[in-house]
């Protein structure tokens, strides 16, 4: 779908303040509390040469003042620290809300609570809250047009879904909170509009962690999303010098979470963690940034029997039948569960993979009208790119064909070329403007690697071809 068919609701016109102002947004106190003080006051630990400061590359984190040596606790916070989900023995109004949010939305359950403590008067949470930004640069607090700059559709479409459950919610929490005396409303009587709750929202996917929480009868642990103070200001990388443990207290048998050295920290380095093995949609839907050359980012693609028969006859494959599989076919298309009863048709490219397993299977099988030979293969040897052409040489030259021709045809659909969106970014453009062409230009960069690889190995199989014939 074109981005510009698509109906695209913002928040930036529902507040004061909008994300795109700074890069560097500034905290909700200007001269809070003293966050490592107030840590080590409740008990917690943090090593002597760490400290809060405004890096050039990360913005607000954490940085080492002096050598920390690998191993090395960074900071140390006790059990009753971390700010936790909305649970038993929270506000009503709190629990039956938390109840409507979609589960793929958890961050906003864990919001409301975060809202909750930020308007109450005297929170034990008050010199955390104080310290998070004011505002977030992800893309619900995008204007409508830079939202469209994204250009790619699987974001647009969950930057419109996140957009259009905020201010449903928002009508949600007004009926829910409309009747209470002043003294029974959750959030002190101030109005809570879906900016609020996007701050909130954001606040949360940005900062949480999900950790080990109590421990079940089965001796394993429940799963617990909370957010932790002071630790949370450690900014991410694939190649982090840190990580998080839980251990319980030898003398409580409370549980413990640490930040420890992963190897030696030089003076004036970040503390960084690793967030996860996330692409770019996810690291700029939850926490308002890219990353150039993401190793785990992809490309979404919908598997559409129509449109591989015409990504093959572009690639020059005689009588493709994608559209049209034989029953043996459909079969194996179905154990790769893109056929049968309610099939997942999305697959993609990209990534430490390159090409999406389930895809590369079902383009070599189509490929082929070798029953027998298709037949002698598992399914992870079909799923496998690493695998020497399962079945046979010209079938993997079609198959790889095949991907090259879609990775052009997923190329056009983007309305600008990188050379167009990199003298856009000469000009000078807002902060989110950036974020979004820097975003679509990452994309784009992605497809022609993939397409870079592929062609390599494509190559590589025809003057196998060749010295065979030679031979």
């Amino acid at each position: 779908m074109a981005a510009s068919k698509l109906l695209i609701p913002c928040l930036s016109h529902y507040r004061s303040l909008t994300c795109a102002a700074s890069s560097f947004p500034a905290r909700l106190l200007q001269h809070p509390p003293d966050l490592v003080s107030w840590v080590k006051n409740e008990g917690g630990f943090v090593h002597k040469a760490v400290k809060i400061s405004q890096d050039g590359t990360y913005g607000l984190g954490l940085v080492a003042t002096a050598e920390i040596p690998q191993g090395s606790d960074l900071i140390i916070i006790p059990e009753h620290l971390p700010l936790k989900n909305v649970g038993d023995g929270d506000h009503p109004v709190l629990l039956d809300l938390a109840r409507q949010v979609p589960k793929e939305l958890w961050a906003m359950r864990l919001g409301l609570k975060l809202l909750f403590e930020r308007a109450k008067v005297g929170s034990f949470w008050w010199p955390y809250i104080s310290n998070l930004p004011e505002t977030y640069s992800v893309p619900i607090f995008f204007a409508g047009e830079d939202i469209k700059n994204l250009q790619y559709a699987p974001l647009l479409y969950q930057v419109n879904k996140r957009c259009r459950f905020l201010l449903e919610f928002e009508q949600n929490v007004k009926h829910a909170v409309k009747d209470l005396k002043p003294s029974d409303h959750p959030f002190g009587g101030k109005d809570v509009d879906a900016s609020a709750l996007g701050w909130a929202m954001s606040a949360v996917s940005s900062r949480a962690f999900r950790l080990y929480g109590k421990k079940l009868p089965d001796e394993a642990y429940s799963d617990v999303v909370m957010m932790l103070p002071l630790i949370d200001m450690c900014n991410h990388s694939f190649n982090p010098n840190a990580k998080i443990v839980q251990e319980q207290d030898k003398v409580n048998a409370k549980m413990l979470i640490k930040v420890v050295a992963e190897r030696v920290i030089k003076q004036n380095d970040p503390l960084i963690l690793n967030y996860g093995c996330l692409s770019n949609d996810l690291l700029l839907l939850d926490y308002g940034f890219v990353i150039p050359s993401n190793p785990y980012d992809c490309i979404e693609l919908k598997y559409d029997g129509a449109l591989i028969d015409a990504a093959s006859m572009a690639a020059g494959i005689s009588s493709p039948n994608f559209a049209s599989p034989a029953p043996w076919q459909q079969q194996i298309l179905s154990e790769l569960n893109l056929d049968g009863e309610a099939p997942n048709l999305k697959v993609s490219i990209g990534g430490p993979d390159l090409v999406e397993g389930r895809l590369l299977a079902a383009l070599r099988v189509l490929l082929s009208s070798n029953m027998e030979t298709v037949k002698m293969c598992d399914l992870d040897t079909l799923k496998s790119l690493s695998a020497e052409a399962p079945l046979g040489i010209g079938n993997e030259i079609a198959s790889l064909r095949t991907i090259i021709a879609l990775c052009v045809i997923a190329l056009q659909h983007f309305p600008t070329k990188i050379m167009d969106d990199e003298s856009q970014l000469e000009k000078g453009v807002s902060a989110s403007t950036e974020l979004a062409i820097r975003f679509r230009i990452q994309k784009k960069s992605l497809i022609i690697d993939v397409m870079r690889e592929l062609t390599k190995k494509v190559q590589l199989l025809l003057s196998k071809v060749t010295d065979a014939s030679r031979g």
